[in-house]
This record gives structure tokens, sequence and C-alpha cells, in this order.
């Protein structure tokens, strides 16, 4: 091959690399965040409340609560990067069977709420929501935040500034950028992400309780990043042994339920 046509094939591949880079780098949220819209039902169809809460930068936002009588703790539930609050349901109910009252927090751009996502929206989020309850009669002893995967760095991140009476993690990861670089291994994530969510490096400030609850098959969120933020928060761990990122007993299961259950004393 001749050098003229050696420089030209070479040429050719920065300008695939740099394409498919650029894209990545323009269309990251889009890949981190998968939000499913609306319409859903209203809260009282599926046995909540409809609430508004406003954010910090002026953002009303849609979310579902679910008080019981004489709760024994209320629990902030952050959820992951996909689906909506509908599909948080089942833990709403399983939590309040034990006593536990339950904000579903939705996001923005997540259920139909405005707004796109971002880690500084999200933290605002769920600030509001944290707000909310206070304002609602909740006391601040008496909170436990409850993140899903993704939700787990913003409970974190919540809770380095707000201490709660306990933390429940499922199936976090260390941070955003080693979760992508399982999945994206052709390319250079961690240069290219602009959200962090440090999961590992926000619990590591905690002085509260910390549980983490995981599946020993996630092929989502390597088991062994979820059992590092455990060591990081000097916390508790509860494997659920065959579980993928995604089964119905990580959503309700009793080993994710006895987790809260339990923070509540």
């Amino acid at each position: 091959m001749g050098s003229k046509r050696v420089v030209a094939v070479l040429a050719g591949v920065v300008v695939v690399v740099g394409v498919v880079v650029g894209g990545a780098f323009a269309f990251q949220r889009e890949l981190v965040y998968l939000p499913t819209g609306g319409p859903l039902p209203s809260a009282g169809e599926v046995g909540g409340r409809d609430v508004v809460v406003t954010t910090g930068d002026g953002v009303r936002l849609a979310a579902w609560h679910f008080p019981v009588g004489s709760a024994r703790a209320t629990v902030l539930v952050a959820p992951g990067n996909a689906g909506n609050r509908l599909t948080r349901v089942p833990l709403a109910r399983a939590l309040n069977a034990r006593g536990l009252s339950v904000l579903l927090v939705e996001y923005r751009g997540f259920g139909g709420n405005p707004g796109r996502p971002t880690e500084a929206g999200l933290a605002l989020d769920v600030r509001a929501a944290r707000e909310h309850l206070l304002r609602e009669g909740v006391p601040a002893e008496r909170l436990i935040y409850f993140g899903e995967s993704l939700g787990s760095a913003v409970v974190a991140e919540l809770a380095v500034e707000h201490p709660p009476a306990g933390v429940v993690l499922r199936s976090p990861f260390t941070d955003l950028a080693s979760v992508g670089a399982r999945h994206y291994p052709f390319l250079p994530v961690r240069w290219l992400l602009v959200d962090e969510f440090p999961t590992e490096r926000l619990v590591a400030r905690l002085d509260v309780p910390v549980t983490v609850v995981y599946g020993t098959a996630d092929s989502i969120v390597p088991p062994e990043q979820s059992r590092a933020v455990a060591t990081a928060a000097r916390g508790r761990t509860a494997e659920v042994a065959g579980a993928d990122h995604n089964d119905r007993v990580l959503l309700d299961g009793a080993q994710v339920v006895d987790a809260v259950d339990a923070m509540a004393g």
C-alpha cells in the first residue's frame, strides 16, 4: 500500500473515530437517562396521593405520596435512570404494609414532568421532595432515603448535606464513568461524561447507617461495584442470589423491603 493510501486510510479512521466520540459526547444524556413519559393515572387510582413539588430552579414536578397513619418512618424513593413512578408503586405498597409512608420522587423529564434530567437537576429534585415532606410535618430524623441504581448517587449526595435516619442503596455503582466503561469499552467514557454521580466518593462522607442491596447476577451494574460502595460507606450488604438488575425481586422483594424496614427501627 502506497504512503498516500496509508495516509488516506488513517485519515478516514480518524474521521470515523471523531464522529463516534463526538456523537457520544453530544448525545450522552440520551444514553444515560431513559425516561418513560405520560400520561399516567392519578395517584388515587393506585392508592396514593398526587403532590407537586417545586425545585430551587422553579421546576414544578409531579410526584406520588403514599402516607400511612402513625408511620414509623417516611421513605423518600429516588428512582434509577429509566421508567417512571408507576413502575415503583409495588415498592410503595410493600413499604406501606410495613407501616412506612413513601414518597415516590419523579425527576424532571420523567413521567410527564417538564425539564431535562442532569446530575445537578436531579440533586435539586430530591431536595424539593425532602422539603415537601418536612413541610408536611415529617420529622427529619424519621426520614429514610432509598436510591435505586443511579438514584443511589442522587440520595447519597442529598445525605451528605441533609443526613437522614438511614440510607438504603439498591444496585449502586461506584461512579457513572465506571459503569459506563463497562458497557462502552471502546469509548473514553471518563473523558466524555459531564455527569459524574460519584456514589462511592459520596458515601465515604456519610455518618449514618447504610445498607446496600444488590443482585449477584447484575448485568448492568457489576456486583463488585455495589460491594465497593458498601465498603466505602462502612455499611451492611444484602446479597440477592441470582438476581439481575431489573428483576422484580430487586423492586419489592423481601430483602429490599427488609433492608428499608430495618432502618425504621
